[in-house]
Parts: structure tokens; sequence; C-alpha cells
């Protein structure tokens, strides 16, 4: 999950949430410890599937470090977190955890030995996981080789490092709606699909927008947000600013190879690509595109376009020609799963266009998947272009070929730079 800044009235109104949230009674008795149970190669397999489909490798492997020991950086406003070690190492991983306790802390964000976990662990979407998928979880996290690497992963500066203070945080956004519930007017691959998205995938943490405490905003759901300065872009049913003009079969074919007609997954989605959804089945990435493409729009239309003869536009589209037309075709179409298509783009026609900035600013290569092995390579225009010239050409783009959004201006190129 990421996190956006907290004023000091509202740590305030925080620590009063926490002398409430105290007295209530929570899930966190003292935990059994029962040692884990042995499993079966079968269980162990599915677990690795589980894991894959939670994309637990992309917070807790550092680059460069053994897989599952934890080292990832997690930078939020509120300062920094560490990944923690889910090797069965039993003094720096998880190796003496009872299967009670890794419930406890998968599920509903405690641990046996810190107390209250930060959401930076999605406890708040994996509480919908049951406990028989979490335990496969553990299974094929305990079949791993221990490997003895002790992280500090809390790393937050004062008040945040009082993990008391989450009771009052879940007090307010962590509903504990228990196991996902089917419903039954969907079909059995619309629920699938939704099980996925809600609960492992847990797509709403950088999908959804947060407010000030870094809950998810109510009556927003997957409206779209800004991490790490890149567009996650909005996932709902909207050809203002969604998947609108995606078919299902569109947003299957991007989540199994991280490429389709219209986009090339780079940035944060293509670790996601890469070590979660082109790991699935066809079958789930299919379920998971059909929840996605029933999700309401919002209502928002369309701002109107920048008109052609806007001084940006005509200048923009004379850099467009000279420096992007060769790879991305003079009508914005690219080449089908090698150059990314500009024209039905939602992270090109965001309302914020960081993600566009930094990419023609700093260059970007899409994915590469089994599916897919061939990567593409945008190169970086910030010793070519000025600041004005960048903005005169997202503007030009996030204005042609049936695209509309706000012009851009070179303040915001500056602030990138």
């Amino acid at each position: 999950m990421r996190f956006v800044a907290l004023s000091n009235p509202r740590v305030i109104l925080a620590a009063a949430l926490l002398g409430a949230g105290a007295i209530l009674a929570t899930h966190f008795a003292a935990a059994q410890s029962t040692p884990p149970a042995t499993a079966d190669a079968q269980t162990i397999a599915a677990g690795k599937y589980l894991v894959a489909a939670g994309d637990c490798v992309a917070c807790h492997t550092a680059p460069g470090g053994a897989p599952f020991a934890g080292g990832t950086v997690i930078n939020t406003p509120f300062g920094k977190l560490l990944g923690p070690n889910l090797t069965p190492d039993q003094d720096t991983g998880i190796g003496g955890w009872s299967d009670d306790q890794f419930v406890q802390a998968v599920k509903y964000g405690y641990g046996h030995n810190v107390g209250h976990l930060y959401p930076g662990l999605p406890y708040i979407y994996f509480n919908k996981v049951p406990v028989a998928d979490i335990l496969k979880i553990r299974a094929y996290l305990n079949s791993l080789a221990p490997v003895h690497n002790q992280i500090v992963a809390d790393q937050l500066p004062f008040p945040f490092d009082i993990r008391a203070l989450m009771i009052g945080w879940n007090l307010l956004y962590f509903p504990d709606t228990g196991d996902y519930r089917p419903d039954p007017s969907q079909s059995a691959e619309w629920n699938r699909g939704a099980y996925l998205v809600q609960g492992l995938g847990h797509c709403a943490a950088c999908h959804t927008p947060k407010n000030a405490f870094g809950g998810d905003k109510t009556g927003q759901e997957f409206a779209g947000y800004i991490v790490d300065g890149a567009n996650a872009p909005a996932l709902v049913d909207s050809t203002a600013n969604g998947l609108g003009a995606w078919s299902v079969d569109d947003i299957a074919t991007y989540l199994s190879t991280g490429h389709n007609r219209y986009a090339d997954a780079g940035g944060p989605m293509a670790s996601v690509i890469t070590h979660s959804t082109s790991q699935l089945t066809s079958a789930d990435d299919h379920a998971i595109a059909t929840y996605l493409k029933s999700l309401p729009g919002n209502g928002a239309a369309p701002p109107a376009p920048v008109a052609p003869n806007d001084p940006q536009m005509i200048a923009g589209m004379h850099i467009y020609s000279d420096e992007c037309s060769a790879c991305h075709m003079t009508g914005g179409t690219g080449e089908p799963n090698i150059i990314p298509a500009l024209k039905a783009s939602p992270v090109v026609a965001a309302t914020v266009p960081d993600t566009m900035t930094h990419v023609v600013l700093y260059g970007a290569r899409s994915v590469g998947t089994d599916a897919a092995p061939v990567a593409s390579a945008m190169p970086a225009f910030r010793g070519v272009l000025n600041d004005q010239q960048v903005a005169d050409v997202l503007t030009y783009v996030r204005n042609s070929w049936g695209n509309a959004a706000p012009a851009v201006t070179p303040d915001q190129i500056s602030a990138q730079r």
C-alpha cells in the first residue's frame, strides 16, 4: 500500500482513535504455538501459485538478494519500510512462527513478535483470503531454503513508529469483512476474478485513491492513483479515464504477456506482470479481466481536447513528427506487442501526466515475458528536449487520435527533472 502525508492535527486525531481502539476487543488473542504442519508436494505447488497471485516477491526480494529473504525498500511519505524475510530461517525469518501466527499476520495484520503491522503488508485485502489458502502459502515458504538475513523492517520516524497507532487506523480502514463471499448473481469466472483482484492481487493498493490517513477513499474504488511518481490508471469501464476502450481479451492479454494492442507494461506494472499475472493461468487472467471489465465507470465525462490550432498542439505535432512518429506511427498506433500505442491509453490520457513525463525524460523499457519475450526500449529525451518542448509534445500526444487530457505545462516537466 502507498500512503500520503499526514498533518499534525491528523496525527493527534489518530492518537485519540488509539485511545478509543484500545478498549475494544481485537482478533489478536495469543496465538497457539503449534508448529507448522508438514506439507505434501501438491500443497506446496498450490502455495507457490498463490504466492505468485499475491506478488509477494515484489516486497520481499531485494535487488540481487535471495528470493523472499527481504530487504526491499518500500518508500512512503511516512518514512521507509523494508520487506521482511519470509524464508524459514529460525532467527531472522518465519521459521519460528506457528501457522496460527502466520495467519494472524497475513489476514489480520498482527505480528506475534512486534504487535500491529503496518499496511505495507496489505492485510486489509488479504483478509479476504481463506485460512486454507494462507496455509498453502505458508507451506510453500517453508519449502524454501532458509536464509539468515536480519531485516529491521520498521524505519519510520516518530510518531509513525508507534505501532499502537494502528489500532485507530484499523478502526477506520480495516473493516475485517472476512473471507471473500461469492456473489450468487455473477458467474463462477466473475467471482474468481473478484477474489483475485480484491484479495491476493490487492489491486486497490495502487489503483484506488488514498485519503490523508493513507486509507482507501470510500466510493472511489479502482479510480486510479499516483504511486511512486507513476500513474496507476483507473481500472473502471470508462473511456474517459479507465479501461473503457479495452475488451476483456485486451485486458487478459495484457496481464498474461505485458502487451496488447493499446499498451506495453513498464515501470511498477512491469514487475507485477513479470512476477505475478504472467505466472497465472490464462483462465485466471481472463477471470480477472472479466471482473475488471464489469466495474462501472464513475460517470466522468472526458475533458474537451486541446484545440488542434493551439500553439502547444502545433509545436508538439512537429516535435512528434521528428522524434516520435518513426516508432509510434503517425496515428499513434505503435507496433502491437512491440511499440506501445499512444491512442486509447489510460496512462497517456491520465489527468496527471507523471508517468508520461518520466518516460519522455528518462526513457523506459517494456516488460518481456515468456509469452512475449520481445521488449522495447524508449530512449531518454531529457538532454534533447527542453521543458517547453516536452510539455508541447505531451500535450499533443494527450489530445490526438481521440485522446483528451489537460495540457501539460513546462513547470510540470521541470518538477520531474
